[in-house]
């Protein structure tokens, strides 16, 4: 395990070693960054380089986290457009890997880069941007490309937010108002633990517009309004979630699920997660019902959420608006792996493309058609890493894999 403390030994580091992966902040759940030879953490490579107001762009170095970045960007007036559930991963992994956050109009936190540093296999730093076209495939590389040391992101200024939650939000509301049910706030999520023909939970997370008075509805869709601060499994404590009932804060305050002072656990919990076009959502989600008595006993809970589309090479949402159908499993693995080609054989007439750092038993033979730029990556990957120094057994499979 090697913990650089500056661009130029990383550098060092890529020319030395001969095979190596470069870990964020390993919120990964498959075997995407493993390595059995060499570990290179960006956890010291971590600063925020500048903020360019005029242009409304923000630098920093990899091994930032978007909870320490959105803090120093809500002081100095901006913020980013989308977050995920959680704060505390990093910036550089969470583009590696396609992570998205949610909103029918917000791609995920990839499509926020405008530029990219890397130290590539011959040690060199290359600078990509939207301007170049390898920049598309390099965005989301799933660590093949190299070691991605300083980001330039788009941002935005800041703005407040609110939180309602619902409960109890029949399915058969879906299959007419899906669309007008996921646009009715700026980021929309519904949990459910596929007890029963409801979903437990809708999070609306809306934007604050003006200072108008703000009183939510008793019902949203046949769902009432919780009447409490509620965690998205609703026998756990809240308090670490972000604050609901509809009480205004900072942005960067209400977009994740859970709060930047709560520790989230440290990974060993199971995870998995499926991305469909957004046309195919109420058939996508009518065929996961289906076999709900088989996902139930496993399940923590699961969320759904949308992802606007995205011209990224890799990434999930690749010119297709999407729906996401993810699951945080229990500690059962040998059930959880029974039941997941179960979940993709359901999923299978949508081209279900999986998140590439969650799990799934897919073959690289039905995954690898769902990529039309995949040709156009491997070369990429050919050309930056010839001789396959970021490349591990994930990759071969998944990407290099005939």
């Amino acid at each position: 395990m090697h913990h650089p403390e500056s661009i130029e030994q990383v550098q060092e580091l890529v020319n030395r070693l001969d095979r190596l992966k470069v870990l964020g902040t390993r919120h990964s759940f498959n075997s995407i960054a493993d390595s059995s030879e060499n570990f290179i953490s960006l956890d010291q490579i971590n600063k925020i380089v500048s903020l360019d107001r005029e242009g409304q762009t923000v630098t920093v170095e990899a091994g930032v986290r978007y909870g320490e970045l959105c803090q120093v960007l809500h002081q100095k007036g901006f913020a980013m457009h989308n977050l995920a559930s959680l704060p505390h991963i990093s910036v550089a992994g969470a583009c590696a890997t396609a992570t998205h956050g949610s909103g029918v109009e917000n791609g995920n936190l990839a499509t926020a880069i405008s530029a990219l540093e890397i130290v590539t296999a011959d040690g060199e730093i290359i600078g990509l941007s939207r301007q170049n076209e390898q920049f598309y495939g390099a965005v989301v590389a799933l660590g093949g490309i190299g070691v991605v040391t300083k980001i330039t992101l788009d941002v935005i200024p800041a703005f407040d937010m609110r939180q309602v939650v619902y409960q109890n939000l029949p399915l058969s509301q879906l299959e007419d108002g899906f669309n007008e049910i996921m646009s009715r706030a700026y980021s929309v999520s519904l949990f459910t633990d596929w007890g029963s023909d409801s979903f437990n939970q809708v999070w609306l997370k809306q934007r604050m517009l003006d200072d108008a008075a703000f009183e939510a509805v008793p019902e949203f869709y046949g769902a009432t309004l919780a009447a409490r601060h509620i965690h998205p499994i609703a026998d756990l404590s809240a308090v670490h979630c972000t604050p609901q009932m509809g009480v205004i804060g900072p942005w960067h305050e209400r977009l994740p699920h859970f709060r930047m002072d709560f520790t989230p656990s440290s990974g060993e919990e199971l995870q998995s997660e499926y991305f469909v076009a957004r046309r195919d959502a109420v058939a996508a989600l009518g065929s996961i019902n289906q076999i709900r008595e088989q996902i139930a006993p496993l399940l923590l809970i699961s969320e759904i959420r949308t992802i606007a589309a995205d011209i990224l090479w890799m990434s999930p949402c690749y010119r297709q608006d999407c729906v996401s159908i993810h699951f945080t499993w229990k500690q059962d693995w040998t059930g959880v792996q029974q039941v997941l080609p179960v979940i993709e054989a359901q999923l299978e007439p949508f081209n279900a493309r999986p998140h590439w750092g969650k799990l799934f038993t897919m073959s690289p033979k039905l995954l690898q058609p769902l990529y039309e730029r995949l040709p156009d990556f491997q070369k990429l990957l050919r050309h930056y890493d010839p001789q396959g120094k970021f490349r591990n057994a994930f990759l071969d499979r998944y990407i290099f894999e005939a």
